[in-house]
């Protein structure tokens, strides 16, 4: 059992992180093969106390801050894109988890201060409401980190006969579901990103949140004195992505110039990468692409934050620009590891290359639908413009 601590700074979190980076990158093909993460990476990581970074102080948990969280998932990606992934997302849910009824949170976290939620928010309508809740019957793709979760978190919508009534959250133990194995994917294989199955499950009413609310920074918990479950609720689930991706940008860049003062340029006359200018001139853009997405990263971290510190809702511009903060974020990462690619050369996707495996979790975990570039640029595009949500393209801004 891990000592229960309530009170670690953001250095001490990051370097625990950074020193699980060998053990992770021994793990990361094993990961890869299994299609989950090796239960000694979850064991290191649940002594590190990495999974309790969104958890509330007063359940044991750290209570940090979104760039704590950004920054920490960033060095684990550094070793394994999919053990960051499953970490980010797990923390995630825990935060959604705090923002329900003291009771739900208590349900969840009371009994075991480790214990896991995975989630997916996209809703299922086969929910019914009955006498003190709800009966829940659906099934949820893709929800990262659900093989290592005792509880998941998925999204329901109500209907009634003149429409939807409200799209909502519930939480359910994971004993109560059953999981499909539906991952086959070429990157970020070892998320595990199975498919949550509900067969006729009873929630009870304090476990059920109103998504609709929420965007709107309206949640049930009654602790409004705590900074971290007043941020938005849209800025913060979509940032929360980002950390991972900087960790595979930085591992790649890493690589390449290890590697450059080895290996020559092929069918030229040059004896090493490192010497070459072009190699340069594509290590250096590639450097400052990464740094791009570095600062928006920390531009959006901080507006969610600072928001949120002051006890504020964030105004739907803002809220806009950090979905447009994700999506350039996503693109940037990728850019910056093709151009690292486009000067390490081919040989950086043979099997036996953590490059190829960098390249394939970038490239499959920044196109989540909450990342995707095209739609976080219109949303801010039109907040720019003065178009409200009623001319927008998603509500989950």
């Amino acid at each position: 059992m891990s000592v229960i601590e309530t009170t670690v700074d953001a250095e001490e979190l990051i370097r625990r992180a950074t020193e699980l980076q060998p053990l992770l990158a021994r793990n990361a093909a094993q990961a890869e093969t299994d299609r989950r993460i090796p239960e000694e990476n979850i064991e290191a990581l649940r002594e590190a106390g990495l999974f309790k970074l969104m958890i509330p102080r007063r359940l044991g948990g750290y209570e940090t801050t979104i760039k704590t969280q950004l920054e920490v998932t960033a060095a684990l990606g550094e070793a394994c894109g999919s053990t960051a992934w499953v970490v980010a997302l797990t923390n995630v849910c825990a935060w959604f988890t705090g923002l329900f009824l003291d009771q739900a949170q208590r349900d969840v976290f009371g009994a075991d201060p480790d214990a896991r939620v995975a989630g997916v928010f996209a809703p299922s309508t086969g929910v019914e409401k009955v006498d003190g809740g709800y009966r829940v019957t659906g099934r949820w793709a893709w929800s990262s980190g659900s093989l290592h979760a005792s509880w998941a978190y998925v999204g329901v919508l109500q209907l009634g006969p003149e429409g939807p009534i409200d799209m909502g959250v519930v939480l359910m133990p994971m004993d109560e579901l059953s999981i499909e194995d539906t991952w086959f994917v070429a990157g970020m294989k070892g998320t595990g990103s199975n498919t949550v199955v509900a067969e006729d499950v009873f929630v009870p009413e304090h476990r059920y949140m109103s998504m609709m609310a929420g965007f709107q920074g309206i949640y049930p918990t009654e602790h409004t004195d705590e900074a971290l479950y007043r941020a938005a609720f849209m800025p913060f689930a979509a940032l929360i992505l980002c950390g991972p991706l900087l960790g595979l940008g930085r591992a790649a860049l890493k690589l390449a110039i290890e590697k450059a003062p080895k290996r020559a340029v092929s069918y030229t006359r040059l004896a090493t990468q490192a010497e070459s200018t072009a190699f340069q001139l594509k290590i250096a853009e590639a450097a400052m692409t990464l740094d791009d997405a570095v600062l928006h990263a920390h531009r959006a971290a901080d507006d969610i934050d600072g928001w949120a510190a002051k006890g504020e809702h964030m105004d739907y511009l803002s809220r806009a620009r950090a979905r447009g903060d994700v999506g350039w974020i996503s693109a940037k990462v990728r850019d910056a590891i093709t151009l690292i690619l486009d000067a390490h050369g081919a040989s950086g996707f043979a099997d036996s290359s953590p490059m190829q495996r960098i390249w394939r979790d970038a490239n499959t975990a920044g196109r989540h639908a909450i990342a995707n570039p095209l739609v976080s640029q219109e949303v801010y595009g039109k907040a720019l413009l003065g178009i409200g949500l009623e001319g927008q393209v998603t509500d989950l801004v």
